[in-house]
């Protein structure tokens, strides 16, 4: 049996906040957190260290906002883990002014995480957690969590933050292909081999992912490689929304209005205002654009097809090992067959299940449609013996609008957890966020007498926010 170092930590230890997951949002958690004294908080995550979106970590790829949409910034500008103070520190801060481009690469981005992540000994990773339960007697959140060196650890917790992310999501047409002919965008980079060797690459699916990985097939198209195909069932290769007064909808004010609204208000707004997350941005068309053009003086190239309204509908594999997609054309309802040698999943994320949330299965509060009953402050409906509060990040879409997976209000989200947590405002939160807006006036919603009840529900005023803030703790 191994020996014990005398420098291991404790088998248990006590924290106040416990935050599952180490992406961006919960390490601007525990960024914000750094500076606030006398809160113990601890990050934990399983991986050995921090990674993001390696499989579509291409050379000169765009973050899709601005340097500002760090950890940090949009409610403490001032603060030592900013990406400025990053910058500085590895000495790039005049080549990113003489550069003029607010929008970092991803690679940048990832370093500057990783960075982050380095400066702060409160992120623990090669720390999985197993298991987290309710403790009626003690009133705190149980963990029990397995080391990288095999050691198990007890924690316990006033609250938790769940940030473990999402994880691919692929249609049942596309689930049933095997492993070896089909591809999520999020792999797309590990699986070059399998790239190489097709004849044929089809792209499914459209969005930002799907516009990087088509334009690196056409890249390699261009140079002798093989034909491409990209099948989307929108009615076009739609760009990002990213009009000026279309992007307020991403701001700390808009979110206070959507989360006021009924439910399926709601569930229809999200499914309207897909192009705010999931359209493509103009730079990207612009390139694929640019690609088909310069084929047009290249004879001889391998074909390319692109084709949007078409629906996959079922997928198999032919006895020549080839991919048959069974598709249906939306326009004309008429259905047709694709072959291909290798299929590209451009079809997204979706929620991952917390699996170690088992134990508290019966104190969570879900809706009809099993998805978190989430406040305004983030924190989860939990059942009335539960005086902890469990909140949560990257699984909140439903309740707080397309802004939830937005980098751009992470910050806000995550001041907003602290000060619900604390139980005190330690990061003002800002309050002019928007020029649009976005509720009714404040005549027409006074209830008035004899008339017909509205449907609407009463709206969250912008100014509202340090009220609703300092009522958290007792709402929870």
């Amino acid at each position: 049996m191994n020996a014990v170092s005398p420098d291991a930590p404790p088998l248990h230890t006590e924290h106040d906040v416990v935050a599952v997951g180490c992406g961006p949002f919960n390490l601007g958690l525990a960024a914000l957190a750094s500076t606030v004294e006398g809160l113990d908080l601890v990050v934990l995550e399983s991986r050995p260290e921090l990674r993001w979106h390696t499989g579509l970590m291409f050379d000169e790829a765009l973050l899709q906002l601005s340097f500002l949409a760090d950890l940090v910034t949009l409610v403490s500008p001032t603060h030592p883990l900013s990406f400025l103070a990053y910058l500085h520190d590895k000495d790039r801060l005049y080549p990113f002014y003489i550069r003029e481009r607010f929008h970092p690469t991803r690679r940048e981005y990832e370093d500057y995480l990783r960075w982050a992540a380095s400066k702060l000994p409160s992120v623990r990773f090669s720390h999985q957690v197993e298991e987290v339960g309710w403790d009626e007697g003690r009133q705190r959140f149980t963990l029990r969590v397995l080391r990288g060196d095999g050691r198990r650890l007890f924690m316990t917790a006033r609250d938790i933050v769940l940030g473990i992310g999402t994880e691919p999501s692929l249609p049942a047409a596309l689930a049933s292909l095997p492993p070896g002919k089909r591809i999520h965008t999020g792999d797309y980079l590990h699986r070059q081999a399998d790239v190489e060797a097709a004849k044929r690459v089809t792209v499914v699916g459209s969005g930002q992912s799907g516009a990087e990985v088509a334009l690196h097939l056409l890249q390699r198209n261009l140079a002798g490689g093989g034909a491409v195909s990209w099948l989307t069932r929108t009615t076009s290769f739609a760009p990002l929304d990213y009009t000026k007064l279309t992007l307020e909808m991403t701001t700390p004010a808009y979110v206070r209005y959507f989360h006021a609204l009924p439910q399926p208000t709601k569930d229809r707004l999200v499914a309207e205002q897909w192009r705010h997350y999931k359209g493509i941005s103009t730079e990207t068309l612009e390139q694929v654009h640019d690609l088909l053009y310069r084929r047009e003086l290249e004879p001889g190239l391998a074909d390319v097809e692109l084709r949007c309204g078409v629906a996959v509908e079922d997928a198999s594999v032919s006895g020549a090992g080839q991919v048959v997609l069974r598709c249906r054309h939306l326009d004309t309802g008429e259905s047709f067959e694709h072959t291909t040698d290798l299929v590209v999943a451009a079809t997204g994320y979706r929620h991952r299940p917390p699996v170690f949330l088992k134990p508290m299965e019966g104190l969570l509060r879900r809706d009809a449609q099993g998805r978190y009953q989430v406040r305004f402050d983030h924190s989860v409906e939990l059942a009335p013996q539960v005086s902890g509060r469990l909140f949560v990040s990257h699984a909140d879409l439903h309740s707080h609008g397309v802004a939830a997976p937005d980098l751009g209000v992470s910050a806000y989200r995550n001041a907003t957890i602290l000060n619900a947590i604390t139980g005190r405002q330690v990061y003002t939160l800002p309050q002019r966020t928007a020029f649009s807006r976005f509720g009714l006036p404040a005549a027409a919603a006074r209830p008035r007498t004899q008339e017909t009840p509205r449907t609407s529900t009463p709206l969250v005023p912008e100014g509202a926010t340090r009220a609703l803030i300092a009522r958290a703790p007792e709402a929870t």
